[in-house]
């Protein structure tokens, strides 16, 4: 499913409604790719209904039309009746439908439903399917879609797309960044994105309040495995304590990632009464997309988490070491 399919293509084209979608508690690739296709669309002359569950993260706020997104359910349904037959729905970066969240039903009913996603796991739900499991980003794959549509990249959509690719490939620095990955990064900046600007709008954007927060988290450090394992987690307690939200926890992981030992990070989060929600990084050493389905979840290999219910944090750290510690032999 690696193509994007002539039939994919045609439909774009010939429909005039679009509904956007993607992940719950989406990242820097999900609403970059969101945002990026939506402005390509729109500047096509098609009318776009740009949706997520909850509202942007005040981490990504900084993206171009982020303002434009919709979180209410009966403007969806009044977009969607007014569109009568002449609509579909793309999902975006979304591994599986269950990521969709909450109204998975509601989008799933718009058809044709197109999936374009970079995930391994992806099991091609949706009428019809653009899976590259080699690329960096779904971000990366949205500029290759304006391409195939004849569409050129205005500033505002390579904003969005640069930033997507940026956050998803760890700054170019994961195994998926390719030659294409930076050629079309080059071509990103060259339609005016300024790589320093967004940088510092993805990485300088610190409060006081969330670099207690980080401060907090990696006083929970634990190492295992003899220095190839490292554990951080969050509470309810300490995000009440320092005034933040989970969402304030963005890229902690990375930083016990990048101790020299460690060939698996894990990020163990409260998220509410008996659920843990679970994000884990790897240098290769072992497959964590392989670990996170294991628990339901999915991913990359290097880059995957899986959510628990009816369970405790104890509980979860328990099951997961055990786990790595078997398939990293240690």
């Amino acid at each position: 499913m690696k193509t994007l399919s002539e039939k994919l293509l045609a439909t774009v084209h010939q429909t005039g409604n679009i509904v956007l979608a993607t992940h719950i508690n989406p990242d820097g690739d999900a609403l970059g790719s969101l945002l990026g296709l939506a402005d390509i669309l729109s500047r096509m002359g098609k009318k776009v209904f740009r949706y997520l569950e909850e509202p942007v993260s005040h981490l990504y706020q900084f993206l171009p039309d982020s303002h434009l997104i919709r979180t209410d359910l009966e403007e969806l349904a009044s977009f969607v009746r007014e569109a009568g037959e002449d609509v579909l729905c793309i999902a975006l970066d979304c591994g599986d439908r269950k990521r969709l969240g909450k109204n998975a039903d509601v989008l799933l009913r718009i058809r044709p439903f197109l999936v374009i996603d970079h995930h391994r796991g992806n099991d091609g739900f949706g009428d019809l399917a653009w899976i590259d499991f080699t690329r960096s980003s779904t971000g990366e794959m949205v500029f290759d879609l304006a391409a195939a549509l004849g569409q050129s990249v205005s500033v505002t959509a390579a904003e969005a797309l640069y930033a997507a690719i940026v956050t998803d490939t760890g700054s170019f620095r994961y195994e998926a960044t390719s030659a294409h990955t930076f050629d079309v990064a080059r071509q990103l900046v060259s339609a005016g994105v300024k790589p320093d600007l967004v940088s510092r709008n993805l990485y300088d954007n610190f409060s006081v309040a969330r670099l207690r927060l980080l401060q907090m988290v990696l006083a929970t450090l634990e190492v295992h495995c003899e220095g190839r394992v490292a554990l951080i987690t969050v509470t309810r307690e300490i995000l009440d304590r320092t005034g933040c939200a989970m969402e304030d926890t963005e890229n902690f992981i990375n930083l016990p990632r990048s101790v020299t030992s460690v060939d698996v990070a894990v990020f163990l989060k409260e998220v509410g009464d008996d659920r843990v929600s679970v994000s884990m990084r790897a240098k290769d050493a072992c497959d964590v997309a392989e670990v996170a389905a294991a628990f339901g979840g999915g991913g990359h290999r290097n880059a995957a988490g899986f959510k628990a219910a009816a369970t405790t944090l104890d509980e979860v750290r328990g099951r997961l070491l055990q786990e790595l510690r078997h398939r990293l032999g240690c």
